[in-house]
C-alpha cells in the first residue's frame, strides 16, 4: 500500500518543499546507518534512532531563525543535523572519534555546537527542560529577541522538574518553545498506561501557557504550528507549547525489541501516515520534481551519509592524554564583559 496522498496544497514554494525532503530524507538516511554501525558494534552504549520523526525537527527549524536555540534529549542525531551540524563530526561522534564533536568523549547523548546554538542532547530524562528555560531566560536579559527551542518526550512529560519549568518560564515571560516530541510510548509504555490526560499540551494552562496539539507527521503543519509559537514568544508573551503527536518506527534504543506493539501498527503508520513520502507526493502531484529528479537526491543523500561513516571509521580513537582536557571551562563570559 502507498503512503496516504495529501490532500492539502502545499503553502510553501517548490524550493522551499524540495529542502524539507531533502532534510527529512537525510534524516532518515544517516539513522539507518548509523544502525548499521551499531549492529557492526562501531557504535557503543546507547543509540537512540529518529526514524519517523523526522518532520517535527524539520518542520520546527523552518520556523527559526539564525540566533535561535535548541536543546533535546537523547534522542538527537536528527536535531543535530536539521540545525545544519556536519554529518561527519556526528557520525563520529557516535563511533567515538578523534573527528566527532566532542572529540569522541560524549558519544551520542553528549554533543554540542555552540556555532549552530546547539546545545546538546540529555541522557537524564527532563533534565534538559530547565536547561532550555535557562537559554531563554539570557536572551530576555539581552533583549535579542532569540527563542529556544526546548524538546522533550510524553514520556519526560511527567517529570517534576518540567512543571517548574513552566512556572518560571510563565512568571518571567521566557521566550521558549516546549516541544513535547509524543511518539505515544515514551520509553516503551503507552501513553493511556502511563499519562492520566490524553492533552498533554494542556498541562501548562494552570500557568498561563497556551498549548496546541500539532500533526507531527506532516511537515508542513508542524512549520505553521512552529510560525505561530515563534511570534508569540518574541512578540514578548511569553513560553508556549506545542504537542507534536509523532510516531517512531524503531524501539526505544537499539536494545529494544519494542514487542509493546504490534508489527502491524507500525507497518500501517509507515504505509499511511510516513512524513517523507507525503513530501514526496506532494513533489511529485504537484510536478515540482520527477521521480528521477527524487532518485538523483537520494542518491546525493546516501553519498553524504556513506562519507560520514567512511569520515568516522578513518577518524582515529581520542588519545590518553584527551582524559584531562574540557573538564573545567576556559571562558568566563560573563566575568569578561563585567
Amino acid at each position: 500500500m502507498a503512503a496516504r496522498k495529501s490532500t492539502k496544497k502545499p503553502n510553501v514554494s517548490a524550493e522551499e518543499l524540495t529542502h524539507y525532503y531533502r532534510e527529512m530524507l537525510l534524516i532518515r538516511r544517516f539513522e539507518e546507518k548509523a544502525g548499521q554501525l551499531y549492529g557492526m558494534g562501531l557504535i557503543g552504549g546507547f543509540c537512540h534512532l529518529y526514524i519517523g520523526q523526522e518532520a517535527v525537527v524539520v518542520g520546527l527549524e523552518a520556523a527559526a531563525e539564525e540566533g535561535d536555540k535548541r536543546v533535546t534529549s537523547y534522542r538527537d542525531h536528527g536535531h543535530m543535523l536539521a540545525c545544519g551540524m556536519d554529518p561527519d563530526g556526528v557520525m563520529a561522534e557516535l563511533t567515538g572519534r578523534e573527528g566527532g564533536y566532542s572529540k569522541g568523549k560524549g558519544g551520542s547523548m553528549h554533543m554540542f555546537s555552540k556555532e549552530k546554538h546547539f546545545y546538546g542532547g540529555h541522557g537524564i530524562v527532563g533534565a534538559q527542560v530547565p536547561i532550555g528555560a535557562g537559554l531563554a531566560f539570557a536572551d530576555r536579559y539581552k533583549e535579542n529577541g532569540r527563542v529556544t527551542f526546548t524538546y522533550f518526550g510524553d514520556g519526560a512529560a511527567n517529570q517534576g522538574q518540567v512543571y517548574e519549568t513552566f512556572n518560571m518560564a510563565a512568571l518571567w515571560q521566557l521566550p521558549v518553545v516546549f516541544v513535547i516530541e509524543n511518539n505515544q510510548y515514551a520509553m516503551g509504555t503507552a501513553q493511556k498506561r502511563s499519562t492520566s490526560t490524553e492533552e498533554i499540551h494542556k498541562r501548562g494552562e494552570p500557568f498561563g501557557i497556551p498549548g496546541e496539539l500539532v500533526d507531527g507527521m506532516n511537515v508542513l503543519s508542524v512549520k505553521e504550528a512552529g510560525q505561530k509559537a515563534v511570534a508569540h514568544c518574541r512578540s514578548g508573551k511569553g513560553p508556549y507549547i506545542l504537542e507534536v503527536k509523532t510516531y517512531r518506527y524503531r524501539g526505544h534504543s537499539m536494545s529494544d525489541p519494542a514487542k509493546y506493539r504490534t508489527r502491524e501498527e507500525v507497518q500501517k503508520m509507515r504505509e499511511e501516515r510516513d512524513p517523507i513520502e507525503q513530501v514526496r507526493a506532494m513533489l511529485l502531484e504537484g510536478k515540482h520534481a520527477s521521480e528521477d529528479e527524487l532518485k538523483s537526491i537520494d542518491k546525493e543523500i546516501k553519498e553524504v551519509v556513506n562519507a560520514s561513516a567512511e569520515f568516522a571509521k578513518e577518524s582515529p580513537e581520542p588519545g590518553t592524554d584527551e582524559l584531562w582536557t574540557d573538564i573545567y571551562a576556559d571562558e568566563v563570559p560573563q566575568v569578561e564583559d563585567a
